[in-house]
């Protein structure tokens, strides 16, 4: 396997991913809970909360009183998402993320205007104005990033040359603000994913942007998600958005069982198997999959914390030995 990255950085969402979609009121105490002991598993990247509107997303109305809380670890880049400049200034005037700026499109406009209530024409214009914020606060971009890269539940089948005319427009725009794009995320919204559209998507935006990482954002609606990173490693992908347990699912896919990100101890495992680091320690990983299920009540869809490790069962074997 020549391509496999030697090691990978992981840009845990489950926080915010998992907290935003749960139906049962989860208390402040208990998420700032769950994101501390993320962050003692050696995780550098938490994802923390959304700035978002508590009307359409209720489950992140505390979202500055989680970011207050948190017991901050060194080492840990602790961030948060936004959507539009509102968003962005109430991150900032949390005094503890790390800003940084990105801009995004949609292989779906009917998706779009679910999610942003905007046509693609008014999303582009907008981001035009939230770039002069980030020149103007000195943030820098880090991310361009391509919702339903690989397909829509409302606009259906997307092809590589779609993805690859996306990223080129807001690298044209990021370039128009005399700023220079870092990475993209290829972010599976609706689990339209498999391992053979990744490769091919993959390929196309790496032949074609050379100078971008990538990064996979991954969701588990049909059970693709480790498949579809397996695809990844394989292009050489080394970033990966995923999310302790499975928690999560985005609450405009218009798809009653919506999943997750890639679940992030399934991630790790199959990683550390193959010889590729993550600087995870999965057995705490694990616990932290299972104070997910007890945070908020429910089981979750993560195989790993239920089978264990291979490394506990191997010891178990030489003692027996």
């Amino acid at each position: 396997m020549p391509n496999l990255p030697s090691s990978v950085d992981i840009f845990e969402e489950g926080p915010r991913e998992g907290f935003q979609i749960e139906k049962g009121p989860i208390s402040t105490a208990r998420k700032i809970e769950f994101i501390d002991a993320v962050a003692r598993t050696g995780l550098k990247h938490i994802i923390t909360v959304s700035f978002v509107n508590p009307k359409l997303v209720p489950g992140m109305a505390d979202a500055e009183a989680v970011v207050a809380g948190l017991t901050m670890q060194p080492g840990v880049t602790y961030t948060g998402l936004w959507l539009n400049e509102q968003g962005l200034h109430r991150a900032i005037a949390t005094g503890r993320l790390a800003i940084f700026g990105s801009l995004s499109a949609s292989t779906s406009p009917r998706f779009l205007k679910r999610n942003q209530n905007r046509t693609p024409e008014e999303h582009l214009a907008a981001q035009d104005s939230i770039l002069e914020v980030y020149k103007a606060k000195n943030i820098p971009i880090d991310r361009a990033i391509i919702a339903a890269a690989f397909g829509s539940n409302f606009d259906g089948d997307v092809t590589e040359g779609e993805v690859v005319a996306l990223v080129q427009q807001l690298v044209d725009q990021a370039n128009r603000h005399d700023l220079r794009l870092k990475s993209v995320v290829l972010a599976d919204t609706m689990a339209w994913g498999t391992p053979l559209a990744v490769k091919r998507t993959v390929g196309a935006v790496q032949d074609r942007f050379p100078e971008l990482d990538i990064v996979l954002h991954l969701h588990d609606t049909r059970g693709m998600g480790i498949a579809n990173a397996f695809a990844g490693l394989e292009m050489g992908v080394s970033q990966f958005d995923s999310s302790v347990a499975g928690l999560g699912g985005c609450p405009f896919a218009g798809h009653a069982g919506a999943a997750g990100n890639v679940c992030t101890e399934d991630l790790v495992f199959m990683c550390h198997e193959m010889g590729v680091e993550t600087g995870v320690d999965l057995e705490q990983l694990i616990d932290c999959a299972r104070l997910a299920e007890d945070v908020v009540g429910h089981p979750l869809p993560g195989s790993v914390m239920r089978g264990g490790s291979l490394n506990k069962l191997r010891e178990s074997l030489t003692h027996a030995a």
